[in-house]
């Protein structure tokens, strides 16, 4: 009998203390551990990713050039609309939306993931915001998200700054860093240094009750990541000089590009039309792209990279140099013109009237064909055959960066066109000689060059003989310096010596008696240019014109191309010095070479 009072007692005890246990696990529970206590009260923890605030973007000067607004995106995690009645009409009122494209997101981001949050409607501004959050707890699934948009306090330079856009499934395969919704650079600074500007995401765990309503943060934030600030970005852009040079080609197709000679730093670049980087950011973006690609004159193409044009007369310049290297022509050899060259019976390239004979220098100055063609012809004739000429001068004129990409640091451009041997070789079946090709002695035929690269060879003759990649930033926060490729000297093919007589016909070009570019002067600056005129097959010819400035110690080298604008005296000229001027003494005093420039309309 005692032995089953033992085993009583025993069983008691063992009672007792399950219970004690259950008792004291349930006071822990309910008082002691919070995340019990708030699992009770909530019905999910909800992940929200912190968008980082994208690096700001000035120019050389420490003007601000791209900033950043507070705006909201609104999110949505399907599951957890699934099977939820809501009132589909009055939330579409709400974000002003119709049902259709109201089902068409919502299953547009059911596909993407049921589970994971996608934007559902983007760039929300501030007030309509705070308009949107009092009502949101009756939509369950979605929440707003705090994020920055673009501002851009000066609307200028929508090339050079690019623009953003949302991510696409290639790019979500291929970087896991992006989620849908997010943006990324597409063209511009914005692209080219999208990991320095994008910054690093934080992560922030929040508590939602059943109405989906924030009940704060999850352990007070322990969990919590910050997000990383992008960091900022001092471009080598003249913010002045930009907004000038934009206003001169209002109303006109074509681009401008200046350097600073000494550096590569572009100082300004303009294609033109353009359009306002504004117009590419919130709610109307999507409605405003469809707009600008739709224009004819296509405003997202950026000229100044991109676009391929005949040089015209400006490549007599890379001729002449080749000459003097060669040793085939001196600077004071002369000859004479009878308006044009005819290189074969009855097959003549023509030249406008003019006193002859001609030397280089002079040459320079009235833009003489002749003379050129006769260089090239007599450059020819100095090899044993047309293969090894020809190919010694696909060498000479490469080394000024001609028919090469200029792999500068913002957006892809285009290498041009600068035929190789095999290009003639496969055309004309192996039969052909300096006189089938004779248009390329002017800059005409095959060739086909960029603004950008234009532009560098005014810079090239301003440094007599080398350059440093055209490039678009100037410094990196939280970086010691910027890619070394941008550092280093580039030396074309041609010697020192030979630039002189050449800088000499440039400058005459413009303070020559009969110089081509003579309505360009300027008061007490020295400007050493060539004009060109490329014929266009479609219409009216295209004006052309490069130049550097000072004559000593250059501190700009520009080029300027006007589609259908005439003679390069006519239109790029005039906007190249007007530039210049602005860019040396910080004002105008041609006024009415200035109203004229930009009240001109190319594009009627």
């Amino acid at each position: 009998m005692k032995q089953y009072q033992n085993r009583g007692r025993i069983i008691y005890f063992i009672i007792t203390t399950i219970s004690l246990i259950y008792i004291v696990k349930l006071f822990y529970i309910q008082v002691i551990n919070k995340d019990y206590k708030f699992s009770a009260k909530n019905n999910a923890l909800r992940y929200e990713v912190q968008q980082p605030v994208r690096g700001l973007i000035y120019d050389r000067d420490s003007v601000l050039i791209v900033a950043n607004i507070p705006a909201y995106d609104l999110v949505i995690i399907p599951r957890e609309l699934k099977n939820k009645i809501i009132d589909t009409l009055s939330f579409c009122s709400l974000l002003n939306i119709s049902k259709i494209e109201f089902i068409n997101r919502y299953e547009k981001a059911l596909a993407y993931s049921s589970y994971k949050e996608s934007v559902f409607i983007k760039h929300i501004n501030l007030k309509d915001a705070s308009r949107l959050a009092v009502k949101l707890f009756q939509y369950p699934g979605f929440h707003l998200r705090k994020i920055t948009m673009r501002d851009y306090p000066e609307e200028i330079a929508a090339h050079v700054i690019g623009y953003l856009g949302e991510t696409n499934a290639k790019i979500l395969e291929k970087n896991k860093y992006y989620t849908k919704g997010d943006l990324v650079g597409v063209s511009g600074i914005e692209s080219a240094y999208e990991k320095e500007l994008r910054g690093v995401k934080g992560m922030a765990i929040k508590l939602v009750d059943v109405l989906n309503r924030d009940q704060g943060k999850f352990q007070e934030g322990k969990f919590d990541t910050l997000p990383i600030a992008g960091n900022t970005i001092i471009s080598t852009i003249d913010v002045s000089l930009q907004k000038y040079t934009e206003k001169l080609m209002q109303n006109k197709k074509g681009a401008i590009v200046a350097i600073e000679p000494k550096t590569g730093e572009i100082l300004t670049l303009v294609s033109s039309p353009s359009y306002k980087p504004s117009e590419l950011i919130g709610r109307k973006r999507s409605e405003n792209y469809l707009s600008i690609i739709k224009d004819k004159n296509k405003p997202l193409f950026n000229r100044a990279l991109q676009g391929v044009y005949p040089p015209g007369s400006i490549f007599k310049l890379i001729n002449g140099l080749i000459a003097l290297q060669e040793g085939v022509v001196d600077k004071n050899d002369l000859f004479f013109c009878n308006n044009g060259y005819e290189y074969e019976k009855n097959k003549k390239i023509k030249c406008h009237p003019h006193k002859s004979p001609v030397s280089l220098e002079k040459s320079i100055e009235i833009s003489c064909n002749t003379y050129f063609c006769s260089i090239f012809e007599r450059y020819f004739s100095k090899f044993e055959n047309t293969n090894t000429a020809y190919s010694n001068w696909y060498s000479h004129v490469s080394s000024f960066g001609v028919g090469n990409f200029m792999n500068n640091d913002f957006t892809s451009g285009n290498k041009g066109k600068l035929p190789k041997k095999s290009y003639y070789d496969n055309l004309y079946k192996n039969s052909w000689n300096s006189k089938t090709i004779i248009s390329m002695s002017i800059g005409q035929g095959e060739l086909l060059l960029t603004p950008i690269q234009m532009a560098n060879i005014a810079a090239i003759i301003a440094n007599k003989g080398y350059y440093i990649t055209p490039h678009i930033v100037k410094k990196i926060e939280n970086k010691i310096d910027i890619d070394k490729k941008f550092k280093i000297k580039k030396y074309c093919s041609i010697e020192k010596k030979y630039f002189d007589p050449i800088i000499d016909g440039m400058q005459s070009v413009i303070k020559g008696s009969e110089g081509t570019a003579k309505n360009s002067i300027i008061k007490d600056i020295e400007i050493c240019g060539k004009t060109g005129t490329a014929q266009n097959p479609h219409g009216k010819d295209h004006s052309i014109f490069i130049a550097f400035a000072p004559k000593e110690d250059p501190k700009i080298a520009i080029a300027v191309y006007v589609e259908n604008g005439g003679w390069g005296s006519d239109w790029a000229a005039p906007i190249a010095s007007l530039a210049i001027e602005k860019y040396l003494t910080k004002k105008i005093i041609r006024n009415n070479l200035e109203k004229y420039i930009i009240k001109g309309n190319l594009l009627q």
